[in-house]
């Protein structure tokens, strides 16, 4: 026996077959998510494995099963966060570039035709605190007030954070399309040979 079973057996309420439900159900919605946090997928096995491993011991407390989504999504990224709080210090939102750059309403509609490939590459690019609640809306299909109770913010946060961080995808977008710059050196500075 496992360790998710003996925490499933070891809690009547919460048989097997309603695990084996939950997983089924949302194994690749919370895997996604986790792979657009950690960037990485030996992080976001992990983080999805360490969620359905929390949801095997503390899950039966939850009184609303209606919520079992939204608190599997919260529950990975309270565990993603606290990974980062062990690596890394996480940014401040102070700390953040302001977004300069607007793109005009035909780049967004030339944009909006793009690989999905390439738009997950962007949002690669977009920071943290931006990318998990876009992550949610549009790849989850969460909706504001899921979003906060999810990453444990107010919902004015949430519209607030979605909207910089379209921001910042349209910037990384934009820049992918223009590709790598290549700068010229200037005549006199190239080496003659002899």
């Amino acid at each position: 026996m496992g360790i998710t079973e003996q925490a499933a057996a070891s809690h009547p309420s919460m048989g097997e077959d309603v695990f084996t439900h939950l997983v089924d159900r949302y194994y690749a919605a919370l895997y996604r998510f986790a792979l657009s946090l950690a960037r990485s997928q030996a992080d976001a096995c992990d983080l999805t494995q360490q969620t359905f491993y929390v949801w095997a011991t503390k899950g039966h407390t939850l009184r609303d099963t209606a919520k079992a989504k939204t608190w599997l999504f919260t529950t990975l990224y309270r565990e993603f966060l606290r990974g980062r709080r062990r690596d890394t210090r996480l940014t401040s939102l102070e700390e953040l570039p302001p977004g300069e750059n607007d793109i005009a309403d035909d780049e967004i509609d030339r944009l909006r035709q793009l690989d999905g490939t390439l738009v997950l590459e962007a949002l690669g690019a977009v920071a943290e605190v931006f990318r998990a609640p876009l992550t949610l809306f549009y790849l989850e299909d969460l909706s504001y007030q899921e979003i906060a109770e999810t990453l444990g913010v107010p919902v004015g946060t949430v519209m607030s954070r979605l909207s910089r961080g379209k921001d910042q995808l349209r910037a990384a977008l934009a820049a992918q399309a223009q590709g790598p710059q290549i700068v010229p050196f200037p005549a006199a500075q190239r080496r003659q040979s002899p």
